[in-house]
């Protein structure tokens, strides 16, 4: 049989109820809604509150984004109302409950702040929202303490259930009208604004030479094709030093586009052997495209196309690039090998945005 506790009596300062509760309810309206915050980044195909490659992106795309599938800050979303939850009844058995979850809590975000240090990742959002974490510990250890708990007068308790609600839902619904977040170079944005407002903008950086590059042009090109009246695709040529044949292959593949089959030149050079991406192999290539010979010949021999080439590796430079392939689809970046699932995903995106 349970026993009710004692009452706080009418000499209790009437104030130390609502105050109790102010304290218990701050850090975790604090982590809801940094919660709720990451819990829309992580949920939508593009970012809208935090960087698009930022430490929040970093942290996103670790091993420490989620459990069993389910994004962490949909974990977090619901224990920190759990909390809340707790910290607005009455009772003994509340309290307990309300201090067990918060130990959960901060050992979590104790766990998350290591591990974010670990991956040498900082998450403004998701530090936050630890830090909140560990903060509800001695608020809810002190309450747990408390052998007379003052009373919290309805209104006071009503204002903090609907304080848990609105923390939580207020970032969800601004997010799902919020415009994506996008860290896009001055350079970028003026190529795409050079394109009609109904289509999307491709800027590829590339190496004809580079495997990552050549895996990624193949998936790539067919989804392109599918929609070749809705896409403008600028091709930026980055030969890399280390590949022997890669200049070669970049002075055909401006060539084969001042003569007008860029496209159908930058395909033929990605799907020969490397070690056809010759001289003589890029002649080859142009004449099976049906080029006249003595024009491809006169281009690669032109100064001005070396001159071409190192001004799109100064584009490749201004536009932050440290890594091939990089693809701009529209305002968004892709470094490194792409799958046909991930391209198709980004590609069907934009298309829908135009």
């Amino acid at each position: 049989m349970s026993v009710p506790e004692p009452s706080a009596g009418p000499s209790a300062r009437p104030w130390r109820g609502p105050v109790a509760l102010a304290a218990s309810l701050v850090p975790v309206l604090v982590a809801l809604s940094t919660s709720a915050i990451l819990a829309v980044d992580y949920l939508r195909d593009e970012p809208v509150f935090c960087a698009e490659n930022g430490g929040c992106a970093e942290v996103r795309r670790s091993a420490i984004a989620g459990a069993l599938g389910v994004p962490l800050p949909l974990v977090g979303l619901a224990g920190f109302l759990a909390i809340g939850v707790a910290s607005l009844i009455r009772g003994r058995r509340a309290r307990q409950s309300q201090f067990v979850l918060a130990v959960l809590a901060a050992v979590a975000g104790a766990a998350l702040l290591v591990a974010q240090r670990a991956i040498g990742a900082f998450c403004v959002f998701c530090a936050v929202t630890d830090l909140a974490a560990l903060v509800t510990v001695p608020v809810a250890w002190w309450r747990f303490r408390q052998r007379r708990e003052a009373p919290v007068p309805r209104p006071y308790t009503a204002a903090g259930a609907a304080l848990l609600i609105a923390f939580a839902a207020a970032p969800i619904l601004t997010g799902l009208r919020k415009e994506p977040r996008y860290d896009t170079p001055a350079n970028i944005l003026a190529e795409i604004a050079k394109t009609p407002p109904d289509e999307v903008t491709i800027v590829d950086f590339v190496d004809f030479e580079c495997p990552f590059c050549r895996m990624t042009h193949a998936a790539l090109a067919p989804l392109v094709a599918a929609h070749s009246s809705k896409i403008r695709w600028v091709r930026r040529q980055v030969p890399l030093r280390s590949h022997p044949h890669a200049h070669d292959a970049a002075r055909a593949g401006f060539c084969g586009e001042a003569l007008g089959k860029g496209q159908e030149t930058a395909d033929a050079l990605f799907s020969v052997p490397v070690e056809d991406l010759t001289p003589p192999g890029c002649e080859k290539i142009a004449q099976g495209l049906g080029l006249s010979l003595e024009s491809f010949r006169a281009c690669v021999a032109d100064p001005k196309t070396d001159e071409r080439i190192e001004a799109d590796r100064a584009e490749f430079m201004a536009a932050g690039g440290h890594g091939l392939p990089t693809i701009w689809i529209d305002r968004r970046r892709l470094v490194g090998a792409q799958t046909e699932q991930a391209l198709a995903g980004m590609l069907d995106a934009a298309l829908a945005r135009h």
